[in-house]
């Protein structure tokens, strides 16, 4: 099955092409549909430059999911499907307000157990730190929600004085030998330290035997050479999107 796939987050939106259990043509757009509505119906042509059998759509803003379907329904001429907890997901939801869990991280969870099976701890690292857990039924179970490196770092700034606003990634020093290396140096391990500490937490119930994988803009920057058994999974929110729709959709 081939599918355009659409990641709507708060900061960011992602698209890319789902053919057969494979993600490619993944394209990022800062912003979202209002602040660029141009650039996203480029790139959703871009993505399904050759004829898809459908959209799949993980959306955290119900305000743009309107402009989306319009949009998707002008440039391919068909109704997408939005990710909802009433989606064919592949798990139970042992969550007492499913209809309250992020579409983003129902399509986490649905792409992680596809590929890694469970139990299962997802760790998203986007706007907000999001972790998912998936027990061996499989059933959802709820996670964790933390403060993004994004937000961290903003609120630095906007609430002080002198210290500036840094764009994160790259190597960073032993020590921080500017105010803006102290600033990434903090960030990047410091938020070591909370991922570190809120997956040990997660795996008790576990002991220890979940398989954790990780996604999102941040998560090879936080984790590497960081001695944390996660594995790295870029595309997973666009895989989950397209697992979901091949089992019927929603919307």
């Amino acid at each position: 099955m081939r599918l355009a796939c659409i990641d709507v987050g708060n900061t960011s939106t992602t698209l890319g092409l789902y053919e057969d259990g494979a993600v490619s043509r993944i394209a990022h757009i800062d912003g979202g549909i209002r602040a660029n509505p141009e650039a996203c119906a480029d790139l959703l042509r871009l993505v399904a430059s050759e004829a898809v059998e459908g959209v799949s759509i993980a959306s955290v803003v119900p305000g743009v999911n309107a402009a989306w379907r319009r949009l998707v329904r002008e440039t391919l001429g068909c109704a997408p499907r939005f990710v909802t907890h009433e989606s064919p997901l592949g798990f139970a939801l042992d969550y007492p307000h499913p209809e309250r869990i992020g579409a983003d991280r129902l399509a986490d969870a649905a792409g992680g157990l596809a590929r890694y099976g469970a139990p299962l701890i997802v760790v998203d690292f986007g706007t907000a730190l999001n972790f998912e857990v998936i027990d061996r039924r499989p059933a959802y179970l709820g996670g964790v929600i933390a403060p993004g490196l994004p937000l961290m770092t903003r609120y630095l700034h906007e609430k002080t004085a002198l210290l500036p606003e840094v764009s994160l990634g790259g190597e960073t020093p032993e020590i921080g030998k500017s105010t803006e290396e102290a600033i990434a140096l903090g960030a990047r391990v410091g938020y070591r330290g909370i991922v570190r500490e809120l997956l040990r937490h997660l795996q008790r119930p576990f002991r220890g035997r979940a398989a954790c994988v990780a996604t999102g803009g941040y998560a090879e920057w936080v984790l590497r050479d960081a001695g944390m058994d996660v594995v790295l999974d870029p595309d997973l929110t666009l895989f989950g999107l397209g697992v979901i729709f091949e089992r019927g959709g929603s919307d």
